[in-house]
């Protein structure tokens, strides 16, 4: 309608005056304005229609994201409030307490359940555990594991529960343990400990890198003060530690399992701390052999054991004979190997309790050990006592070596830092089986170190070795006096003198016996350790010296010719003979020694000799501080040890004096 007015409008626009033209023109710029609004319009519409669309996406995450936020903060709240609750948890409030305790235990299953699914993933993604089984060799039967008491990967109660990541690392471990190690399993044999313990040790060190170089930068990450490696094996432990339990109390009645079962325990706590460096602060599987009843099973096999060996090892063919008799340098002690087996044989036993973690059992072993030690002893003298008639034979001399050897190794382990540590021990637990029946003074020395655990053991040992050796020297020397008889009855009174000593030889009557003594001599030297010979030959000296001084020289007379022969076979032949085994072999013949150098004294020196001692001894109430002792004029002689007395009595023996 607007454009027919318009129209009608330009029509007579001849006629229309100059405003109305005005107007319509202002009208038709008017009309484009409007269309060129319009168009606007509709685009500006299009694009608040797509930018509402786009940002719809946005408010949807952003409401996502709000309604995260309002359930964090009620989160934060509910925590806050937990917090709260957990600071009252000293409180007496005990039901605010329990609730408090269920709350947690609530949100801890969840969190442990959500984590440990997650976990459990992970683990199967790199594939853990990594190692297979070794039983699986062993040909396992079918069917699902039966439940077995007390394997459990449950920890002690007296550790620290293990951390959660290697509880779920566990868990499939424990399955393999419980399946191939329980029940009526062929793997599961209580004659094969050595399986399950050997099984254990491989998942150790099978998994050792894994957990050092996965599961440890995880630890250290959230700054837990966690070994990974040690505290898989921890777990492990723990399974083995109660089986070890439960095996033991089955074999408590059948003593050689026992005996295996223990031997394999011993060689699994080794090499747990040997070779997988498993820390000593963390129990093992030692504790489990100190129950009461197996520590009292284990010392009962064990000197049940020891004594079946020690009839065994006396009953050998080459009981008293020493493995190293062909080889001089490790001869020295002699050793029979009966003595020697039986020292290794304890060695043996203190290599089997040295790593119980507790002194007091210890103690029970040393004591044991004692006891062994007396009874070897007990049945040495047995043997020595069907020797005795012959103490110079092999048999004889063997236990004589044999009874040194066992006191010399005992008197080494009293100086034993080990030892050491259980005399202390012994002394400050104040055991009543290892210090019964001593006294103030032993217990003091005790206590300072002064003396051994073995004491009373080597006080016996000494005194049999003592006997023994008193005994093999009384028949030696009366085997020499019996060849010596002809040289105590010559006739020394009658001998010429003479001048030049080359000339000289060995009496005839001495023969016999200089050839019986140098024959002992090497016969004591071959079948005595080196120890023993040394007693036996000086001994031997001391003897024969009394011997020859009471029976050759205060005996008879001696003309100068008689004391020149008695001096040349003391000092040529007899002394010699000992010279084999000492530089100065006179010194161990003090007697006789000196008693030739008076005998042998020229007459004027004899005679001044003899007034001098005369004298003192006729003034000595009055002698003066001044005047010399007559010891003096004897020690410039070379004697020193035989008194005044004495010498005056030997130059009564010379028959050489002026008008005589």
């Amino acid at each position: 309608m607007i454009a027919c007015c318009l129209f009608q409008v330009v029509n007579v626009s001849g006629s229309v005056p100059p405003k109305v033209s005005e107007a319509l023109s202002v009208a038709r710029e008017a009309r484009c304005s409007l269309d060129d609004l319009l168009h606007k319009e509709q685009l500006l519409s299009s694009s608040v229609d797509q930018h509402l669309a786009d940002v719809q996406l946005w408010m949807d995450d952003l409401g996502e994201t709000r309604d995260q936020v309002d359930t964090i903060e009620r989160h934060m709240k509910y925590l806050r409030s937990l917090f709260v609750l957990h600071q009252s948890q000293h409180s007496h409030c005990r039901h605010l307490y329990s609730f408090l305790y269920k709350t947690l235990r609530f949100w801890h299953k969840i969190i442990k359940d959500r984590l440990s699914s997650d976990f459990d993933n992970i683990l199967t993604q790199l594939h853990w555990p990594i190692d297979d089984i070794i039983s699986q060799a062993l040909v396992p039967s079918r069917g699902e594991p039966s439940p077995q008491p007390g394997c459990s990967a449950t920890p002690p109660p007296h550790t620290l529960p293990l951390c959660l990541p290697v509880q779920i690392m566990l868990l499939p471990l424990s399955k393999r343990f419980k399946y191939h190690f329980s029940g009526n399993r062929q793997t599961n044999s209580l004659s094969k400990p050595e399986w399950y313990l050997t099984q254990t040790l491989l998942w150790m060190g099978n998994s050792s890198a894994f957990m050092e170089e996965k599961i440890q930068p995880i630890l250290d990450r959230s700054a837990a003060t966690i070994n990974a490696r040690v505290e898989l094996s921890r777990g492990l432990l723990s399974l083995v530690q109660e089986k070890v339990a439960f095996d033991a109390g089955r074999l408590l009645y059948d003593d050689v399992l026992f005996c295996h079962l223990v031997e394999e325990v011993l060689q699994f706590e080794k090499e747990l701390r040997s070779t997988y460096s498993y820390p000593k602060t963390f129990p093992g599987l030692l504790h489990l052999l100190l129950d009461e009843a197996v520590l009292q099973k284990w010392l009962t096999v064990e000197k049940k054991m020891a004594v079946e060996k020690m009839d065994a090892m006396l009953s050998a063919e080459g009981a008293w004979s020493s493995q190293y008799k062909d080889i001089n340098d490790m001869d020295e002690l002699k050793a029979p190997d009966c003595a020697e087996t039986f020292m290794t044989l304890l060695q043996v036993i203190t290599d089997r309790y040295q790593a119980l973690p507790c002194p007091s059992a210890q103690l029970k072993f040393l004591g044991l050990q004692r006891e062994l030690v007396d009874d070897f002893r007990i049945r040495l003298t047995q043997v020595m006592k069907e020797e005795s008639r012959c103490p110079l034979g092999f048999r004889y001399c063997a236990i004589l070596n044999a009874v040194n050897y066992i006191s010399t190794i005992l008197a080494d382990w009293g100086d034993n830092v080990f030892f050491l540590q259980l005399q202390q021990a012994a002394v400050s637990l104040g055991e009543d089986a290892l210090l019964k029946g001593l006294g103030v003074m032993e217990l003091g020395r005790l206590a300072s170190l002064e003396g051994s655990l073995f004491d009373g053991e080597l006080a016996l040992l000494d005194r049999l070795k003592g006997d023994m050796l008193g005994r093999l020297l009384e028949w030696t020397m009366r085997e020499i006096t019996e060849k010596a008889k002809p040289y105590c009855q010559d006739r020394w009174l009658s001998l010429p003198s003479q001048h030049d000593q080359s000339t000289m030889s060995l009496s005839s009557s001495a023969c016999p016996m200089m050839l019986c003594l140098r024959d002992r001599l090497l016969n004591l030297h071959q079948v005595l350790s080196f120890s023993l010979f040394q007693l036996a030959w000086q001994g031997l000296a001391e003897r024969l010296d009394s011997f020859i001084y009471q029976e050759v020289i205060l005996s008879n007379h001696f003309s100068d010719g008689g004391a020149a022969q008695l001096q040349f076979d003391m000092s040529r032949n007899l002394f010699p003979l000992f010279g084999h085994y000492c530089k100065r072999p006179e010194n161990f013949f003090k007697h006789v020694k000196e008693a030739c150098i008076i005998l042998c004294l020229n007459v004027g020196s004899a005679l001044l000799l003899r007034s001098l001692l005369k004298d003192s001894r006729e003034t000595s109430d009055w002698m003066s501080a001044g005047d010399p002792p007559p010891e003096s004029a004897l020690n410039e002689l070379g004697v020193y040890c035989l008194a005044a007395c004495d010498v005056l009595i030997l130059l009564g023996l010379r028959a050489s004096w002026p008008g005589q």
